[in-house]
């Protein structure tokens, strides 16, 4: 009579069985795909669906940059195309930045990365794609196939993660470093790490080599033999990022080409944003020239939103967002506006990712740069940064910044155009420098201040202090402007304060 194994000892057999002149990670990653069914059984998968909740932890958008973070929830329900490698995510979140249920469709097909809004199918960028095709990498129905597909799979030395012992095994998936975590006594994949750049993204491309773990667990054996983890959660930078707990797992489902369908115009679309570069962002536009202040005052209107000062003895400039090609392009603007002055110093007003993503090319070039106190050890993990898979001017020639923090407020430059700092110490503007230039009475809020396109104020809240903070400094402010807000005389902001206290008539 033939006794039937254990999983667990026909999975331990498997590896002890593997050939002599195998590498052991790949008779590790063979044991791995055992687990889950099979490796002919992952091979076979034609289509999954999955569906759940989930909830985003806003990194970049707390009120300062260690958690707490804002959250964003969702509920989703997304179909794979696993032999075309096609993709769609059909989601509903609200949050932290959605007061209500939005719904949102992602597809990647064909290369394309589309996005459905309100019913209108619309193209994509770069950033988009790379997250669609990491997704599909990294998910546990293929990642196992992916490493064994590798050409420069590797084992490395086992260790111990989540206080149990683990292979580990490391190897490349488009060109991002993958190292893969398999638990030692079931053989199922725990965890699986990255390190890739996101030159596209803006908040991710300014930390150069990216480190993103995705952990798996809840494991459950589905229809057909296939175990599939119920509960995924990632990790961006160290910090808790993504979870998803998975509701339905679906194996093989039906689907038609009409569910990964893209039409030719938004193909085209996809294609030219995918070729605009953030690092070739221009620094003004057509459609917003650039708004003189003040005589030597200029605001460049680009993507951006950099402000110029010509003091006698140099140039000042206010923020330096976006990539360190962006910086270079408004340094050469500045060369151009002011050919007798050099740069003279480099005013970062917020701890915002998009807009201190270009300092590390100021301090490329000895740029002295000045930022709030508070975020002085932000700055410097920026500094930092290894850039290996895209070294920029700093990676290529390492350098010390001259950096000053700004405690209190503080004189930068003489004359007329003489700028004071002043750091905010609002509740929501914790993390802000304000820019006041005095002989103007214009008041810069930093990103603290933003209206919609209608004219009206995103955060009224965020106004009223503000208007606090001249109170407090005793300013006598004619204009405000800020990092998305055009110059707006500063009667509108008290006005829309005193609009948002006004008792609710009954």
């Amino acid at each position: 009579m033939r006794s039937v194994l254990p999983p667990i000892v026909a999975v331990l057999l498997l590896t002890f069985s593997a050939s002599a002149s195998e590498d052991p990670g790949r008779a590790r990653v063979r044991a791995a795909a055992e687990a889950m069914g099979g490796e002919a059984r992952l091979r076979a998968l034609s289509s999954l669906r999955i569906q759940g909740v989930g909830h985003w932890n806003l990194q970049e958008q707390g009120e300062r940059p260690a958690p707490p973070y804002r959250v964003m929830y969702e509920q989703f329900d997304e179909l794979s195309d696993l032999r075309r490698g096609h993709l769609r995510q059909k989601n509903e979140a609200r949050g932290a930045v959605l007061p209500d249920w939005k719904s949102l469709t992602m597809l990647l097909s064909q290369g394309v990365v589309a996005v459905e809004y309100e019913g209108k199918l619309r193209p994509a960028g770069a950033a988009q794609f790379q997250d669609l095709r990491e997704r599909l990498d990294l998910a546990p129905e293929h990642v196992l196939l992916a490493a064994l597909d590798a050409a420069d799979l590797k084992a490395q030395a086992d260790t111990v993660l989540q206080e149990v012992p683990h292979h580990v095994v490391t190897f490349s998936v488009h060109g991002a470093s993958v190292r893969l975590f398999l638990n030692a006594r079931t053989a199922l994949p725990t965890r699986v790490e990255t390190v890739d750049a996101h030159p596209e993204d803006p908040f991710w491309s300014i930390w150069g080599d990216v480190r993103t773990g995705l952990s798996f667990q809840a494991w459950s054996l589905e229809p057909g033999g296939l175990r599939y983890p119920r509960q995924w959660d990632w990790e961006r930078q160290g910090q808790t990022y993504h979870s998803l707990t998975l509701t339905a797992v679906t194996v093989d489902p039906p689907f038609t080409d009409a569910d990964f369908a893209v039409p030719e115009d938004v193909k085209q679309g996809f294609e030219a944003r995918r070729a605009r570069k953030l690092e070739d962002a221009p620094v003004t536009r057509p459609d917003a020239p650039p708004v003189e202040l003040a005589p030597g005052v200029v605001q460049l209107t680009g993507p951006g939103s950099v402000v110029l000062v010509a003091q006698d003895d140099g140039v000042v400039v206010l923020e330096a967002p976006l990539a360190a090609g962006y910086s270079g392009r408004v340094l050469e603007e500045a060369a151009k506006r002011f050919p007798s002055l050099k740069v003279k110093a480099v005013v970062s007003t917020s701890d915002a990712w998009p807009h201190i993503g270009g300092l590390r090319e100021y301090v490329a070039r000895g740029i002295p740069v000045y930022v709030l106190d508070v975020n002085r050890a932000l700055v410097e993990e920026l500094v930092r940064a290894p850039r290996t898979r895209l070294p920029d001017a700093l990676a290529l020639k390492p350098r010390a910044a001259k950096l000053t923090g700004v405690g209190q407020r503080q004189v930068l430059g003489m004359g007329k155009k003489r700028l004071e700092l002043i750091p905010a110490r609002t509740e929501t503007g914790e993390r802000r420098l304000f820019v006041w230039l005095p002989e103007e009475r214009l008041l810069y809020t930093s990103d603290q201040v933003k209206s919609q396109l209608d004219g009206a104020f995103i955060n009224v809240q965020q106004v009223d202090e503000s208007v606090e903070v001249t109170r407090r400094e005793k300013l006598e402010v004619t204009r405000v402007f800020g990092m998305g807000l055009k110059p707006t005389e500063f009667g509108a902001l008290t006005t829309a304060v005193d609009r948002a206290r006004a008792p609710v008539a009954r």
